[in-house]
């Protein structure tokens, strides 16, 4: 849900270089999660809601999109954020795991994460639901990483 994430990402700052690289390699760990995960017929779904026009960051994770989460086996979604106004959405970013586990990642004003303070993992069942009804709302109004086309 932000426009921005770790901005002193060495990854970002080789893209911005002009360094092209494959992501798949530099990120084996999560591209190997991912290739299990899916294998056993998991959906692994993520949903991007980005402002327009986009962030220098955003052209970013689009670009290494296609070349690492889609090929992996994660389905992508893009949502304009002025399409996502009317939406009641969490206050930070979040994976829903099964409908029952919501692990919320905060970041920082500048986009950085701590790796210690910077993930809160929630089991209460009104918050599963929360996340997960704010998701599928989201999902729906999305448009597929193939059909998006960045502003």
């Amino acid at each position: 849900m932000r426009d921005i994430y770790t901005p002193d990402d060495p990854d970002f700052a080789d893209w911005r270089a002009g360094v092209r690289f494959d992501p798949a390699e530099r990120w084996r760990s999560w591209f190997d999660v991912v290739v299990a995960t899916t294998a056993r017929g998991v959906r692994m779904r993520r949903a991007r809601i980005v402002s327009e026009p986009v962030s220098e960051y955003i052209k970013f994770e689009y670009d290494v999109t296609g070349r690492h989460n889609i090929a992996a086996g994660e389905e992508v979604r893009w949502l304009p954020r002025r399409k996502a106004a009317d939406l009641a959405l969490p206050g930070a970013d979040c994976w829903v795991i099964d409908d029952e586990v919501v692990i919320f990642n905060h970041f920082d004003g500048n986009g950085n994460w701590d790796p210690v303070t910077g993930m809160d993992v929630r089991t209460e069942p009104a918050v599963a639901k929360l996340c997960g009804s704010a998701f599928e709302t989201v999902w729906e109004r999305a448009v597929p990483h193939a059909e998006y086309r960045l502003l």
